[in-house]
């Protein structure tokens, strides 16, 4: 049996061994997809979000602009944990998403907190490319959609990079929280581990389940160096 279900092990003696760190492992590993599956799906949703909402803060419709505005600063400025809990107990009770699945409550609730925060990398990206190549493209008769389209944004594009590729790694982190509300993560194991284990198992858990998220965002930090050096290259002015 395990040393997780209260036998006597090398652990208990304060020994760490292989074994003791492959059982913890293994267990973390029930919960990879959820996690991987969640970052996947919410950092999507999220860029969407993005994308629709910094574009919308920059209308000229008032309403549109106003709008999207109260979007962003109500999931910027309140914790993602009470949003989930609401997406989790108010939706089901306010529209009778009974059969909502909470996988997708996760998504959405991450989705929308962070599509906030990037849609403000979008707005200011877009503002930060010179006016005079907006001018320039005027000049050359370009609608206002193949202005957009063929001069600012493949600029703005470059400047956002690093901020989002920052953004996805927070995402990473966020993702840890969907265990609250029942979905099986990697720190759902975790926690389930730690509460047949001894006290000072705890510790050790957590380390394991660190590293696990740590080897999660690696390839996430890679992108982000890369992303930072093909921004540093400058934009036309």
């Amino acid at each position: 049996m395990p040393y997780f279900f209260g036998t006597k092990s090398t652990y208990d003696k304060g020994v760490i061994t292989i074994s003791t760190l492959m059982d913890i492992s293994e267990k973390l590993l029930q919960g990879i997809g959820v996690t991987f599956t969640i970052l996947l799906a919410s950092a999507l949703f999220s860029y969407l979000m993005a994308f629709i909402a910094g574009l919308c803060r920059l209308s000229d419709n008032v309403i549109i602009r106003k709008g999207t505005g109260f979007y962003v600063e109500v999931f910027r400025g309140t914790s993602l944990i009470v949003q989930l809990f609401w997406f989790y107990y108010a939706l089901p009770m306010l529209f009778g998403f009974n059969s909502l699945d909470n996988w997708w409550i996760g998504v959405i609730a991450i989705g929308l907190n962070y599509g906030a925060y990037l849609s403000e990398v979008v707005r200011s990206s877009i503002l930060a490319v010179s006016k005079g190549q907006s001018e320039a493209a005027t000049a050359l008769n370009m609608s206002r959609f193949q202005r957009m389209r063929l001069v600012i944004f493949p600029q703005a594009v470059r400047m956002m990079l690093p901020e989002f590729g920052n953004y996805t790694i927070q995402i990473l982190k966020g993702t840890s929280l969907v265990s609250l509300i029942g979905l099986q993560d990697i720190l759902y194991h975790g926690e389930s581990l730690r509460n047949v284990s001894s006290m000072e198992m705890g510790g050790l858990i957590y380390f394991v389940a660190l590293i696990f998220y740590f080897v999660l965002a690696l390839p996430l930090i890679f992108f982000t160096r890369k992303a930072e050096k093909i921004a540093k290259k400058g934009v036309a002015n």
